[in-house]
C-alpha cells in the first residue's frame, strides 16, 4: 500500500509539471521587429501600357472597279503628300476627255447663238448644265486614275500587282507616322488631373532604356462606365521615324506629389484568395491587424494612401505567428526609445 501511494503522488507531481510546461509554452510571447513609417511627398507617378498607333491611316483606292495598269511604290518606302502611288487604266478618262472636248467645242457655238439672240436663255442653260456635269465626271475620272499620296508616310500595305483587276480591298495602305500617338486609359480619379499639353515619359520596349518625351493632345469627354476610365492622347514627335505603329510602349504620367505615409514592403502581408494587403500595427506591447491601401512601390517601400497613420510602428519580421490582438516583445526597442526621444513635448 505504501508502494502505491508513493506511485500515486508521483504520477500526480509528473502531471503537475507537465501542466505547467504547457501554460509556459502557452504564455510564450512572440518576438518581432519593429520601423517605424513617416510621411513623405510621393511622386504620383502612374504606369500605363499601349501599343503605338499612326497618326494617320490612308486607304488608297479607287471609288469604281477597274485595270491597274501600274504600282509605283512597295511596302515599306517612304511616300510625300501627292506623290503618285498607282496608275489605272485610263480607256474610260480618254473617252471622256474626248466627249469633254466635242461638247466644249459645241457650247462655244451655242454660247455665240445665245449672245446674238438665236436661242433663248433656257436652252443654253440646259446646255451649260450638261457641260458642268460632263466636266465633273471627268475630273473625278481623273482622281480615279492617277491615285497619290494625301499625306506624308509609310506604305504599310499592298493587296495587288500591277495588271491586277481592282475588287474592292484597298490597293495601297499609306500610314502617317511623323508624329505617332499613344492611347492609354486612366482612371476616373485623375480625371481633374490630365490636362492637355502636359508631358508624359514614354518607353518603347523595342528600345529598351531609351526615353521618349511624349504630350497629351487629346482628352475624350467621356468616361467608360464598365471601367471607370477614359482615353487619353498621347503624341510623340518621331521627327526620325524610329518608332512604328504596333511597337509595345510604357506612358508615365506625373500628377503631382502628395503627402503620404510609407512603409517597408517586408511588413505588408497578402491575405489569401484575395487582393487585400494588411500589416500589424504596434501599440501598447499588442499588434493590431490593419487593412491598407497602396500606392505606388519605391524600391523596398510602398506609399500608403489610407490605413497606417503617421509615427505608427508596423511589424517587419515575426508576423507568421501573430493574431490580432497579441502580446509581443520587441526585438529593436531602440526603435521605440529613440522615437520618444524626438516626440514634441521634448
Amino acid at each position: 500500500m505504501l508502494l502505491a501511494l508513493v506511485a500515486v503522488i508521483a504520477a500526480g507531481c509528473n502531471k503537475k509539471d507537465e501542466n505547467t510546461t504547457q501554460n509556459t509554452e502557452k504564455r510564450k510571447i512572440q518576438t518581432v521587429t519593429l520601423a517605424q513609417v513617416t510621411t513623405e511627398d510621393v511622386d504620383q507617378l502612374y504606369e500605363y501600357t499601349a501599343v503605338v498607333q499612326a497618326e494617320a491611316t490612308n486607304n488608297i483606292a479607287p471609288t469604281i472597279a477597274g485595270r491597274i495598269e501600274a504600282i509605283y511604290v512597295e511596302v515599306g518606302d517612304m511616300v510625300k503628300k501627292g506623290q503618285k502611288l498607282v496608275s489605272m487604266d485610263a480607256t474610260n478618262e480618254a473617252n471622256l476627255k474626248t466627249q469633254l472636248d466635242n461638247m466644249e467645242t459645241s457650247f462655244k457655238r451655242i454660247d455665240e447663238l445665245y449672245k446674238a439672240g438665236g436661242i433663248s436663255k433656257s436652252d443654253w442653260d440646259a446646255q451649260k448644265a450638261q457641260l458642268d456635269v460632263l466636266r465633273s465626271n471627268y475630273q473625278n475620272t481623273i482622281i480615279n486614275t492617277t491615285l497619290t499620296s494625301p499625306l506624308n508616310g509609310v506604305v504599310t500595305m499592298r493587296n495587288y500587282d500591277s495588271g491586277d483587276i481592282y475588287a474592292g480591298n484597298p490597293i495601297l495602305q499609306v500610314q502617317q507616322i511623323t508624329p505617332v500617338k499613344i492611347l492609354i486609359n486612366v482612371s476616373e480619379s485623375q480625371y481633374k488631373q490630365v490636362k492637355l499639353g502636359m508631358t508624359a515619359d514614354v518607353k518603347i520596349e523595342v528600345f529598351e532604356d531609351e526615353p521618349f518625351t511624349g504630350k497629351v493632345t487629346l482628352l475624350y469627354p467621356t468616361i467608360d462606365t464598365r471601367t471607370h476610365t477614359f482615353p487619353v492622347e498621347i503624341t510623340l514627335a518621331n521627327a526620325n521615324a524610329k518608332i512604328r505603329p504596333g511597337m509595345y510602349a510604357h506612358v508615365t504620367m506625373n500628377y503631382g506629389t502628395a503627402h503620404h505615409v510609407v512603409i517597408p514592403d517586408q511588413s505588408i502581408i497578402k491575405q489569401q484568395g484575395s487582393g487585400d494587403r494588411y500589416v500589424y500595427v504596434y501599440q501598447d506591447g499588442k499588434v493590431s491587424y490593419q487593412k491598407v491601401t497602396l500606392g505606388r512601390r519605391m524600391g523596398d517601400r510602398y506609399e500608403v494612401v489610407s490605413g497606417v497613420e503617421d509615427g505608427a510602428f508596423v511589424v517587419i519580421t515575426g508576423q507568421t505567428k501573430l493574431n490580432n490582438g497579441m502580446e509581443v516583445k520587441v526585438k529593436n526597442p531602440e526603435v521605440l526609445s529613440a522615437s520618444a526621444e524626438t516626440t514634441p513635448e521634448e
